[in-house]
């Protein structure tokens, strides 16, 4: 009867939901809802003015963002690859693993910011030169959204360097994998935001 007791008391086990992975879902959440509310605005506007709005290809490279958004894609890869080898206790791969990602976000923005001074110095958009974010209603949520979206990138680009630099060290392992799986989830998130940016503003 005793034991009874004490089994029916026992709390309920949790669903093993570290604080920092909670708080990442918590931020994610929040930017949901603030890329939610630029994407709104823009189809809004776009489909509510639609001769403001260049068609696909007119004024943005498309396959050359098609490129970058490849790289994107392709580094979501090989970060669910650096957490596996962190839960394997594989130290060349995390190493390897985490710099490719680092690489790959890196040249992301490097060709957005090429992207950028194509646009601004030799785009055409409605007999002006230059596409700039003065550039009516299109340049203005163009860039509006793309470069928030790139701030994001660099946001994640600075935080696999601090990643990067810890796995020298020999840091990241079965045991301590929090911050890699955390860091995961919010790289993710900007892939998968960048593939909706790319449909909607370069494909539609």
């Amino acid at each position: 009867m005793a034991h009874a007791a004490a089994a029916a008391r026992a709390p309920e086990r949790g669903l093993d939901v570290y604080t920092q992975k909670v708080g990442m879902w918590v931020f994610l959440c929040s930017e949901v809802m603030f890329f939610a509310g630029l994407i709104g605005s823009y189809v809004i506007l776009r489909f509510g003015a639609s001769d403001s709005w260049g068609q696909p290809g007119e004024v943005l490279n498309v396959p050359v963002t098609a490129v970058n958004t490849f790289i994107l894609i392709c580094s979501s890869v090989t970060m669910v690859k650096a957490f596996a080898a962190a839960e394997a206790d594989d130290q060349k791969g995390i190493k390897l693993y985490l710099f490719l990602t680092f690489l790959m976000g890196a040249m992301f923005l490097g060709i957005q910011a090429y992207e950028y001074t194509e646009l601004i110095l030799h785009g055409e958009w409605q007999g002006s030169h230059g596409f700039t974010p003065q550039a009516g209603l299109y340049g203005a949520t163009f860039f509006t959204m793309t470069g928030f979206h790139g701030f994001h990138v660099f946001l994640g680009v600075v935080c696999l360097g601090w990643a990067f630099k810890r796995s020298l060290a020999g840091e990241w392992g079965p045991k301590n994998t929090h911050g890699l799986e955390v860091l995961g989830l919010y790289w993710h998130f900007v892939d998968l935001v960048w593939i909706i940016l790319f449909t909607i503003v370069y494909l539609i």
